[in-house]
């Protein structure tokens, strides 16, 4: 099925007392046993309503398996502590979330895990690698700074060493890019963005092939990160219309660049969809749509961040991302505050930057609200 059906009715469960044609909620935590060769419990992954979203999203992401977590953080920590032990080496690319920044510098050092920052080329990552690395952690298109890592060529690296990719595609999200179908072992996401997609959810997913399952699963139940069944019900709702909130934000988003990127009081716009971006020609051969975020700087004509943000009208200053409503943030502020201020530097977040999740709302009318706040 393409992707807009399987969007409504993969992993569906209709009510077969009923005939409803939704999956049911199941709010029990508590199932009989007898009789039984599995038995459902929340804690464990494997209750309907849980494994009917997991059966979308593999569907979705191209995957064997998968597991639905209570946060995006949930999914990625579980993911890297079930997949490295003690005394091994992970190799990540220097520009990514902050949360999992922080997360990699203040937990990962606790467990006797050694990592390493690079940039975004491969031969950044070819040359951290080490006799003990055993993952390499990916996220394209970036946060805040929408860069490009060429997927086939970290994969390819990977697999000629025998290391496990693991890549964030919560940007990109399944409907823009596939990442397994470019050889990575493991897709993560915060559900709380574009697969909820109304600023009402927050939940995590990582989608794998069955050769790691055991592993997370595991790992998954031990640290008892799971998503409770009104959680995955509502989440099962939104992925109905994932592909037609995405294919109207990312068009939303290339009227918005273009517009940014011709205005006088913006120094720099980073979108892979712009051919000016460095990474677009990467980006149209491993994505099918550029997205629906985008991060721009306030140049020298500019009014001051907050002035900017305070004049906006309809676009939100907001944390988080990927709703129907378009919201914007200071990185350096918000998503990227966790990050000391050399950090921040290095990486290319400056204090001027701004992110910006687009909308659905018609493009003219975020275009309008953008040039006001810019002061033309």
């Amino acid at each position: 099925m393409n992707k807009q059906t399987q969007c409504v009715h993969s992993g569906t469960r209709p009510d077969p007392q009923t005939g409803g044609i939704n999956t049911p909620i199941f709010t029990s935590s508590a199932f009989t046993y007898l009789g039984k060769e599995v038995n459902p419990y929340p804690r464990y992954f494997n209750t309907p309503n849980q494994e009917a979203v997991v059966a979308k999203l593999c569907a979705l992401e191209e995957a064997e398996d998968g597991l639905l977590f209570s946060s995006g953080m949930a999914a990625v920590v579980t993911t890297i502590l079930a997949l490295v032990r003690s005394g091994e080496h992970v190799v990540v690319q220097d520009e990514l979330y902050g949360g999992t920044h922080a997360m990699l510098t203040g937990l990962l050092s606790r467990f006797g895990v050694r990592y390493r920052f690079v940039g975004k080329s491969v031969q950044s990552f070819a040359a951290a690698i080490e006799e003990k690395t055993k993952l390499i952690y990916i996220e394209t298109p970036t946060n805040p700074l929408l860069g490009i890592v060429d997927i086939r060529e970290i994969t390819a690296l990977a697999q000629d060493k025998g290391i496990i990719t693991v890549i964030d595609n919560t940007f990109a999200s399944p409907i823009n890019q596939t990442p397994r179908t470019l050889g990575v072992d493991v897709v993560v996401h915060s559900g709380t963005k574009y697969l909820g997609g109304h600023s009402d959810l927050c939940c995590g997913a990582a989608l794998f092939g069955r050769e790691h399952g055991d592993r997370l699963r595991h790992a998954a139940i031990n640290l008892g990160g799971n998503l409770n069944a009104e959680a995955c019900s509502l989440l099962e709702r939104s992925l109905k219309t994932l592909h037609l909130r995405v294919s109207k934000q990312t068009e939303n988003a290339a009227a918005v660049a273009a517009f940014l990127e011709e205005h006088g009081a913006v120094s720099a716009v980073h979108y892979p969809g712009l051919t000016s971006h460095p990474g677009h020609q990467v980006a149209r051969r491993q994505m099918s749509g550029f997205g629906a975020m985008l991060s721009f700087e306030l140049g020298g004509k500019a009014p001051a961040t907050d002035v900017f943000l305070k004049r906006l009208k309809m676009i939100v200053p907001a944390l988080s991302l990927g709703g129907v409503e378009s919201t914007i943030c200071d990185p350096a502020r918000t998503s990227h505050a966790k990050m000391s201020a050399e950090e921040r530097q290095r990486v290319g977040i400056s204090d001027r930057l701004l992110r910006l999740s687009v909308g659905i709302e018609h493009p003219d009318d975020l275009t309008a609200d953008l040039a006001q706040a810019l002061g033309g």
